[in-house]
């Protein structure tokens, strides 16, 4: 690759010998940042992006996950101009510009600059729930940041410059008039999905994870071409194109959303929401100078401050430290059109069923006192889950290629939905875990899942806490014998034997030294609360596991 210094949006007296660079990177080997470039990686507005991790509580599972915004953005700005580059050198009559390539590694390089404190836990969870009515997102942030970079700084870009690498950053093709729309494909592709942050944060957060996807950038690259506007792919790289978003899929699946991940995402959105009423952080969402210090260095803040109206958000910050979780008791995978019967799971349905159950059989639960339980004890989780185009092939789509491929044209090996819904439910205490199960494991047995429902309308994710136990025993009699029983249409679905635990069930809490109810994982000298569970052949043993034998933790 060859890279032309000589660019339109050149910076006065900068020298180029003093201030380019070459940065050494595990993905893309030497990345050459221009002098231009420079001036705006040396800023306090991108340095902040040192500071917040790319894949948020995931790094608390994954310590090798420690990757930042910062390199990210970085990669990103690489590809993008590579791609340009590429466009411009194959296509000439596209009449590219180095002012269009400027604009637009810039755009990959500052797309991210609004992120908050780990990342989309702040921006997606935290901030609707502490400023309800709040439009804000993170690309709003990346704006408000983006600005202030260039006043603080003093960088003399033109109003229309501007404009354009702000309307590019957001994807958004009808915010300037006279640009070249398929530049708009580079970024944030919000048509077909395929974008060049997509292509960078797949290839480097799964090598950080320690489990690394190959991805054939340069390949990829080779074959695009503008076609009607567009940024179109060739024919022959259409396997590689659906794998991008297979692996999008995967990632989103086995990690960003895994369940010990999701529990200390919960932890901090509860910690951050006690502490919010003492220090007002999240009002500086709008103000550039101050939000230029929200990173995750807030979790030390919390934890360092000496006033006592901390505590309770201390208290919680603890927890993760210590590795007293919240616990997740149950999950679900729900196809895509049946999605909308898990809206009737609530925490407070959930919590109703466990005091009925309990009001049963209080001798099935010893220890517990019911009275203490309440709606807030028990988390719901329902997150969409999908390949870039909900439950579409995302590879079906004009603009993915110059035409879509018809059947026979590509592997007929596809998944009936592209799309479903995770739901997982999670306990604060540990006391409640069963008593949870059971009680989730009620409510989802009142729900119809045996029946097709052709459903309609758009997936919400609950974001809000609620939880999940195990229902009635199957071996009742009759309806009369529990209340319950009459609502059970699903059992099948239900009960899911792999995590089910018995009524005295307890996982380990470390921070509070309970050794005799060690978890049989713990027990066993295996760790599986950040890596997911085992099998063991006992069966049968009456040590805390589940009936198939399934390690829950």
């Amino acid at each position: 690759m060859e890279y032309n210094s000589n660019f339109t949006l050149s910076i006065p007296g900068t020298s180029p010998e003093r201030r380019s660079r070459f940065i050494r990177d595990p993905i893309h080997d030497l990345i050459y940042i221009s002098p231009n470039l420079c001036r705006f990686i040396d800023t306090k507005q991108f340095q902040r992006l040192r500071h917040i991790k790319q894949l948020g509580t995931t790094y608390w599972v994954w310590g090798g996950a420690s990757h930042n915004r910062f390199e990210h953005c970085i990669g990103v700005a690489h590809i993008a101009r590579v791609l340009v580059e590429h466009l411009r050198k194959h296509q000439p009559e596209l009449k590219i510009t180095d002012r269009d390539v400027d604009c637009v590694q810039i755009a990959g390089l500052c797309h991210d600059l609004g992120h908050g404190p780990w990342s989309h836990v702040w921006d997606g969870q935290f901030i609707p729930t502490a400023l309800p009515g709040e439009t804000w997102t993170h690309e709003e942030g990346s704006e408000i940041m983006f600005r202030s970079l260039i006043e603080e700084n003093h960088i003399p870009l033109e109003d229309d410059d501007i404009t354009f690498i702000l309307a590019l950053i957001r994807g958004d093709r009808d915010r300037v008039g006279l640009e070249k729309k398929f530049l708009f494909d580079v970024v944030a592709n919000k048509e077909s999905g395929l974008d060049v942050d997509k292509l960078e944060y797949i290839q480097r957060d799964s090598h950080m994870l320690g489990d690394p996807i190959s991805i054939n950038i340069s390949r990829i690259l080779e074959s695009a071409r503008v076609i009607d506007d567009h940024i179109c792919f060739d024919w022959k790289d259409l396997s590689k194109i659906y794998n991008i978003f297979e692996s999008r899929f995967h990632l989103h699946e086995r990690y960003y959303n895994h369940k010990t991940a999701k529990a200390i995402e919960y932890m901090i959105i509860d910690a951050l929401l006690l502490a919010e009423p003492v220090l007002h952080f999240a009002k500086d969402i709008r103000d550039p100078k101050r939000y230029l210090h929200l990173t995750d260095a807030l979790f030390q803040r919390i934890q360092q401050s000496e006033d006592p109206g901390l505590a309770p958000a201390q208290s919680i910050l603890d927890r993760i430290e210590t590795r007293d979780l919240y616990k997740c008791v149950d999950q679900h995978f729900i196809e895509w059109p049946k999605r909308d019967l898990v809206k009737e799971v609530t925490a407070e349905s959930i919590v109703n069923a466990c005091k009925e159950i309990f009001n049963l059989e209080p001798d099935a639960f010893p220890g517990i006192d019911l009275g203490q339980l309440e709606t807030q004890d028990a988390i719901v989780e329902q997150t969409l889950i999908h390949y870039g185009k909900k439950d579409k092939n995302p590879i079906d789509f004009e603009l993915a290629l110059c035409k879509v491929a018809l059947p026979g044209q590509s592997s007929t090996v596809k998944p009936r939905y592209f799309a479903e819904v995770i739901q997982r439910v999670y306990t604060k205490e540990s006391q409640y875990f069963a008593l949870v199960q059971q009680g989730y494991r009620a409510v989802m047995a009142s729900l119809d899942f045996e029946t097709e429902i052709p459903s309609s309308g758009t997936f919400d994710a609950v974001q809000n806490p609620s939880t999940s136990p195990r229902r009635p025993s199957e071996t009742e009699s009759d309806a009369g014998a529990n209340p319950l029983r009459s609502l059970r249409k699903s059992t099948s679905f239900a009960d899911n034997p792999f995590t089910k635990v018995p009524g005295d069930y307890m996982p380990d809490s470390p921070s509070r030294g309970n050794v005799e109810r060690m978890s049989p994982a713990k027990s066993s000298g295996k760790d599986i609360g950040d890596e997911g569970s085992s099998i063991t052949q006992d069966s049968k043993a009456q040590d805390g596991r589940n009936e198939a034998g399934f390690r829950w933790s």
